[in-house]
This record gives C-alpha cells, sequence and structure tokens, in this order.
C-alpha cells in the first residue's frame, strides 16, 4: 500500500467535519499550550530589549494574544477570500523581532506601531497577485532572508543571557540557561515524536524551576499580585506619521521581512493541505491567497494596536500530522482559548516571570529553526551553481554590512541605517541577482490568444517554430505539438452557465514557452476554472465519474507526453506548466 493510501486511511477528521466536544476542547487546548509561549515571550523579548515601559509590555501581550486569537478564527472560517479555511495557528512572529528592536531603539513603540501597519499592506498586494509575483519573490529570497535573521538579532538577543537581578548569583544565568537549553536539546534529539513537540515547553519550565528554587531569580511575587481576571493598563502608543529619516531606512527592511513572513505562511499552508485529507489533492494556491490575506489583516490589527506583527505557527501543523485531526472546530477552539488567557493577568504574569536567561535560551532554539528552515527551502527549492552563487554571495554581503566590515566610512545617517541590516542588504542582493539571472537567460516565446475555432493552428505553428529555432529533432517537435494540443482540448471545456443565461466570452489564454536544456517548460495562463488538472491525473487509476472518454483520453495522452504538470489555481487566474523532456530523459 502506499504511503497516500495509508494517509487515507489514518485521517481521523477532514476540515469540513466535526469532531466530539472531548476530543475539539482537548486539542484545542494542547494546541494553545503548544503555542503560547511563542505569542507571549516574543514581545517581551522585544519590549526587554529595545526598551520599553512595564505598561507597554502588559498591554503588548494583552493585544498579541487577542490579535492571535481573532487572526487564527479568521485564518480557519474563511471569511469571503481570506482565511485558508485550515487549521493555522496565528501567533508572535520571531522573524520580527531584530526590525522591531531597531524601530523601538530609534523611535519608540509609535514609529514600531506605523511601520507595520504599511508593511502589512504588501502582503495584502502579495495575496492579490500572487501569479504575477511568484517569480520575484521566490523561495530562494525566503531562504536567504530566513538564515540572516539570526545573524542580524544575535547580539541583542544574547544580552538577555545576562539579564538576572543584581544580587544574584553570578552562577545563575549560565546555570538556568544551560539547563533550559539542554532539556530542550535532549527531548528534541532523543524524544519520541510526541515528546519533541513538547520540548521548548518543558525546557522553559524546567529552567524557570531552576531559577526559582536554587536562585531565587522568578518573580514569583509579581504572579501572586497580579488578578485572576482583568485588563492591563491602556499603553496604545498610536502611530508616527512623521514619515522621517528613521521610517525610510527602516522601512526596506519591515517590507522584507513581511514578504519574508508571507513566504512562510505559504509553505504552512501548504503543509496543512496535504495532511488534510484522506483523499491527496492538488495544492490550491486560492486557499494560500487566502492565508497570506489572514496573515495581512493580522499584521494590520497588530500595527493598529501596537503589538508584534503575527504568522502561521508550524507547531500546529505537526500537532495535526500526530493526531490526524484537521477539523476547523479545533482550530476555532484554539482562537477562544487565546482571547480568553488575554483577560487572565496571573496566566500571563506566570510567563512574563520566566528568567531572561531562560527565555534567551528558548528562542536561540527557536533562531536556530528559522536558520534550518531557510536552508529547507533553499534545498528545496533546488540549488545549481548560479542559485548557490546568488545565495552565497548575498548571505556574505548581509553578514558583512550588519556588522560593519565594509567601508563603514562611507555609509552615514540615513545609508548607514539602511545598509547596517543584513536582511535589507542580504534580500535585495538575492532579488536584483535572480531577475538578472531570469532577464538574461534564454529568451521566452510568448503567444496570446482567445481559445476559439483557429487556436489549435496557432499553437501549431507557435510551437513548430519554437522547436525549429531550438533545433529540436521530429521526436521533439512531436512531443511539443502533442502537448499543446491536448493542452488545448483541456483547457478548452465548455463552462456551465445556466440555460438562460448570456453566453460567456471565450477563454483567453498566454502561452510561453522556455528553453531548459535538453527539455522545455511550457505555461499555460488563462482565466480560472473550477477543476484541478493536478487532481485529474492523480486520478486516472480510476474513471473519472462523469467525465466524457474523449477528456480522459485527453488526460492520459498528456500525461504520457508530460515529463510533469502542475496546476496554480489563483482567483481569476490559472497557471499550469508543462515540462516536456526527450524520451531518454524521461
Amino acid at each position: 500500500m502506499d504511503s497516500d493510501a495509508e494517509r487515507s486511511i489514518e485521517v481521523r477528521y477532514q476540515p469540513d467535519e466535526r469532531p466530539p466536544l472531548p476530543v475539539t476542547l482537548g486539542l484545542g487546548f494542547q494546541y494553545a499550550i503548544l503555542c503560547i509561549g511563542g505569542v507571549v515571550l516574543t514581545p517581551a523579548i522585544l519590549i526587554g530589549v529595545g526598551g520599553g515601559s512595564d505598561a507597554y509590555l502588559s498591554w503588548a501581550v494583552f493585544t498579541a494574544l487577542l490579535v492571535s486569537g481573532v487572526s487564527t478564527a479568521i485564518q480557519v472560517l474563511r471569511i469571503g477570500r481570506i482565511g485558508a479555511g485550515y487549521i493555522l495557528i496565528m501567533g508572535s512572529n520571531s522573524a520580527f523581532l531584530a526590525v522591531c528592536i531597531s524601530a523601538l531603539q530609534q523611535g519608540g513603540p509609535d514609529l514600531m506601531a506605523t511601520l507595520i501597519v504599511l508593511s502589512s499592506g504588501f502582503q495584502f498586494l502579495l495575496a492579490s497577485k500572487l501569479s504575477l509575483l511568484r517569480k520575484i519573490f521566490t523561495p530562494t529570497v525566503a531562504g536567504t532572508v530566513l538564515m540572516l535573521i539570526p545573524v542580524t538579532i544575535a547580539p541583542s538577543l544574547l544580552s538577555k543571557l545576562e539579564e538576572v537581578p543584581a544580587e544574584a548569583s553570578s552562577a545563575a544565568a549560565p546555570v538556568c540557561a544551560a539547563v533550559a537549553l539542554i532539556v530542550i536539546v535532549a527531548i528534541s534529539l532523543r524524544g519520541s515524536s510526541v515528546w519533541r513537540l513538547w520540548a521548548p515547553a518543558i525546557g522553559i519550565v524546567a529552567g524557570s524551576l531552576v531559577g526559582g528554587l536554587y536562585f531565587g531569580i522568578y518573580d514569583g511575587a509579581g504572579v501572586r499580585e497580579a488578578a485572576w481576571v482583568g485588563l492591563p493598563e491602556r499603553a496604545w502608543p498610536g502611530l508616527d506619521l512623521d514619515f522621517g529619516p528613521d521610517f525610510w531606512a527602516l522601512l526596506p527592511s519591515f517590507v522584507l521581512v513581511t514578504l519574508v513572513g508571507a513566504m512562510d505562511t505559504v509553505g504552512d499552508t501548504i503543509a496543512i493541505q496535504r495532511i488534510s485529507w484522506r483523499r491527496p489533492r492538488a495544492i490550491d494556491f486560492r486557499s494560500i491567497q487566502g492565508a497570506l490575506s489572514a496573515d495581512g489583516v493580522g499584521n494590520l490589527l497588530s500595527g493598529l494596536i501596537g503589538t508584534v506583527p503575527n504568522t502561521t505557527y508550524a507547531s500546529g501543523i505537526a500537532v495535526a500530522d500526530q493526531t490526524r485531526v484537521a477539523a476547523r472546530a479545533v482550530g476555532v477552539c484554539v482562537a477562544a482559548i487565546f482571547v480568553v488567557l488575554a483577560f487572565l493577568p496571573k496566566f500571563l504574569a506566570a510567563i512574563l516571570a520566566i528568567p531572561g536567561p531562560v527565555a534567551a535560551a528558548f528562542f536561540i532554539v527557536v533562531l536556530s529553526s528559522l536558520f534550518i528552515m531557510g536552508m529547507k527551502i533553499l534545498l528545496n527549492e533546488g540549488l545549481d551553481s548560479r542559485k548557490s552563487f546568488v545565495v552565497g554571495l548575498a548571505m556574505f554581503l548581509g553578514i558583512a554590512f550588519e556588522l560593519d566590515w565594509i567601508f563603514p566610512e562611507y555609509f552615514e545617517g540615513t545609508l548607514s541605517e539602511l545598509l547596517g541590516d543584513g536582511m535589507t542588504v542580504g534580500g535585495f542582493t538575492v532579488i536584483v541577482l535572480t531577475q538578472f539571472v531570469e532577464l538574461t537567460g534564454p529568451r521566452r516565446r510568448r503567444l496570446k490568444m482567445a481559445l476559439d475555432g483557429e487556436s489549435f493552428a496557432r499553437i501549431e505553428a507557435f510551437l513548430s517554430e519554437f522547436a525549429a529555432r531550438g533545433r529540436r529533432d521530429e521526436e521533439m517537435t512531436h512531443r511539443l505539438r502533442a502537448v499543446g494540443e491536448e493542452m488545448l482540448l483541456t483547457l478548452d471545456r465548455p463552462e456551465t452557465e445556466p440555460e438562460s443565461g448570456p453566453a460567456s466570452d471565450p477563454r483567453h489564454i498566454l502561452l510561453i514557452a522556455a528553453d531548459d536544456g535538453d527539455a522545455v517548460d511550457l505555461e499555460f495562463v488563462a482565466s480560472t476554472d473550477e477543476t484541478n488538472l493536478e487532481d485529474q491525473i492523480a486520478l486516472l487509476a480510476e474513471p473519472l465519474p462523469g467525465a466524457p472518454i474523449e477528456e480522459e483520453a485527453s488526460l492520459r495522452l498528456l500525461s504520457h507526453y508530460a515529463s510533469s504538470v502542475r496546476h496554480q489555481q489563483f482567483h481569476d487566474t490559472e497557471v499550469i506548466t508543462v515540462r516536456v523532456a526527450p524520451p531518454a530523459s524521461l
């Protein structure tokens, strides 16, 4: 039995199914407990390192939980085109720590809030234009910037390792940090898959217990004095609308990290789709667009209310994978728990009292995960010689400008702030170089037309000419023309319209052909259709319900001639990429 069949048997509750109430509540609390540390500690670290009052700290933590709850509900329920429609838990985004610390130190929380609000607009732009921007903000860009985040934030974060009361023992900081880190590492390396999920929480508890019982650095008095139920003192920072030099220097970094967070959301949405259904499905990019829009709503709310931006948490996907419960009801339960916990000051005080060295140890693991996540993205994308060169150069320049290794005397004032941020330099380097490679590569041939009675003749002539220009042999030319014909038959499906409704306009198609060594990549861009070609090809092993014989034959021929077919469905646009290789390369 193949893995897909095994997975189809194991999935207990799909997104549209409702598990029993005890299962829903139990899993809801498990999700919440696993994610609560990151939601609360991220704004705590931000304000502790960046500077801020105790009142603002309480406000930022309270609002972080509220925004996480609201955005999780939107993400799960999918309101219109906003939200993924899957269990995607939202929480504070540690990737923003570096840029938010800089904003706090240079302009205060109102500058940070303004930058978050404006940069969230780029997430909405990416969501609406994902089909157009997918070749600019690529996985290579996301992976490189993710690897540069730990480099940027490490100096500020590691200062928390020594944050203990003056009267405490000199051994308090290193011992508590070491206990927390050792416990997390030991469980992560040797524990079962279930225990690995709990490794960060267990490490934080172990380090805090050692700090409280042996060194007295856990602030239990603050926990005892906190009320069980209540609201924090209002400390809304407002917005800084002066748009001074600090704003313009930091805006590129905020935009880059926002787009990198969007790439993370794309990856999480793909992952949750793959484990949520009994029958494997092609990735629905409309769901990804919805997830990005919900992410943008969360960041917009975070900026308006004055707290850290949020993002999807991969740990939630791990829980769904382990339990095989993907029901939306569980996600709604998590959202409700986040909102309720925001109004429990004693619970929040217990988390905020975690000693600085223990929190720093936790974030060392988090940042290590970000670095590895960036590496995985790059490796999954495939690192050929060109991409390897681009990533290596971007990484070095990012680190060099972050550490002022390259002519620091020539970069002062606003320019110094801009080029002193490793993420900005590295991110722009990889974007510029990848676009240079794209623009200077083999010329792409394009054909734009309406699907009508003349379509086949146009496509046949276009692909024959393309094959002749590339000096393709007769067999390869035949394969290209055959794929073009089958794709035309597939795309020219009759659209379902009410009998009394007006006749619909013919679909329009853009065909882009590009050489890639011996193979050819054909990209068909058309107005969207509800049918997914990948799903249909995957189901060829069994009869297609309701499909005409000629349509099934067309799909079988397409799968025979094409070495791969990838169908990306966006709102109002679908992109089908077909790779055609010579028979010897198949």
